[in-house]
């Protein structure tokens, strides 16, 4: 009888490991539950707030931080005595800013004298999300409002002001635009409008709400996802069909990231099931990661990555084996011989030393100590 039960019990927790090891494909709303959660984080944001001052010497502060960028003026009915409570948090992408803003109304004004004494000429779009602003180029006034972007050159003067306001920043270097500078300058202090600029606010949306699981691996290829969409986004009428183009091959991507990242623990993860789940051709999905070295070597890489993450981790007890299966790897001995081959230490080194190098970083502790702060990352943006 006991045997029997045994039995039974066994046949009702199966369909539950069939689950685990076979997962659904992903929906839209699985990107947030991406395998960011075992892959390292490689941004640490850097906060501002002026909230723990004493509100006479909020705006001071507040001041001091926005210099590099613009000379800031209170409210007219507002003076330093109400206080300036604000919050401003950076994000360093290497090749991007990206900025958290919530601050009070305020004027601002970037100067002819600003610019000549300053070397950041960067540009930047900005995404209102409450509140509304006015800004002055050569006399033409672009005015935002919640939900829109507008795209603004550093490199000229101009100024303006904004009511009480939250907003996302995403500030970009010059040399980002080489190859499309006439174009941006044509565009520079516009409101961005169409389905193109609504594909872009959706895409900034979802970096943002990636932020804090973004892998060092995704910075970089998210930089020239962002300089392809402001791009295409910015095209003359006569170049849409390129642009639209390049816009549904970043889109599918970022799909088949996604699928790769949702599914690395299955049996089924193959190209073929890639191309049935993002309905493609084998032709096309080998296009589309011929620059990360194929479609086979992307998903090891990725496997391979996990499985580091959960070694380093002191609280993983798992063995070495479970891990490898748990990461799409049916053979202990292959899993070994890959993740040798790829980071230059075996798996057991790694469970029984801390001390080895992570595989994946951020910004390197020497360009934070060059760039401790939002202005010195602004200055080393490009560099």
């Amino acid at each position: 009888m006991d045997a029997k039960k045994q039995d039974e019990a066994r046949a009702r927790q199966s369909p539950e490991r069939d689950r685990r090891r076979w997962p659904r494909e992903a929906q839209p709303d699985d990107a947030d539950c991406e395998v960011a959660t075992s892959l390292p984080p490689a941004l640490k944001p850097l906060a501002f707030s002026t909230r723990e001052l004493a509100p006479p010497d909020q705006f001071a502060a507040w001041q001091a931080l926005m210099a590099p960028l613009v000379e800031v003026k209170l409210a007219d009915d507002k003076s330093r005595e109400d206080g300036f409570p604000a919050d401003h948090v950076t994000w360093n992408l290497g090749g991007m800013l990206i900025v958290q803003q919530r601050a009070p109304a305020h004027s601002y004004l970037r100067s002819s004298a600003k610019l000549r004494s300053s070397s950041i000429d960067h540009w930047y779009i900005a995404l209102l999300r409450n509140g509304r602003s006015w800004t002055e180029v050569d006399r033409r006034v672009a005015e935002n409002q919640p939900g829109k972007l507008e795209i603004r050159s550093l490199g000229y003067p101009f100024r303006g002001r904004t009511t009480e306001s939250e907003s996302l920043f995403v500030y970009l270097p010059r040399d980002l635009f080489a190859q499309a500078t006439a174009t941006l300058d044509a565009k520079n202090n516009s409101i961005l409008s169409g389905n193109f600029a609504n594909l872009l606010v959706d895409y900034v949306n979802s970096i943002e709400a990636r932020l804090s699981s973004l892998t060092a691996d995704d910075l970089p290829r998210i930089v020239h996802a962002t300089r392809s969409m402001i791009t295409a986004c910015l095209s003359p009428q006569a170049d849409q069909s390129a642009a639209t183009e390049q816009l549904a091959s970043v889109a599918l991507m970022e799909r088949a990231r996604r699928y790769v990242h949702n599914n690395l623990d299955a049996a089924h993860l193959t190209p073929d099931s890639m191309c049935r789940a993002l309905g493609v051709s084998r032709s096309r999905l080998y296009q589309l990661f011929e620059p990360s070295g194929g479609v086979l070597h992307y998903i090891q890489s990725r496997r391979l990555l996990a499985a580091h993450v959960a070694l380093s981790d002191s609280a993983d007890s798992r063995r070495i084996a479970d891990i490898a299966e748990a990461v799409g790897f049916s053979s202990g001995a292959n899993f070994s011989r890959a993740f040798s081959k790829e980071f230059g230490y075996s798996p057991r080194e790694v469970r029984s030393s801390t001390g080895l190098p992570h595989p994946t970083s951020s910004v390197s502790p020497a360009e934070h100590e060059k760039a401790p702060s939002f202005e010195g990352w602004l200055k080393a943006l490009g560099s």
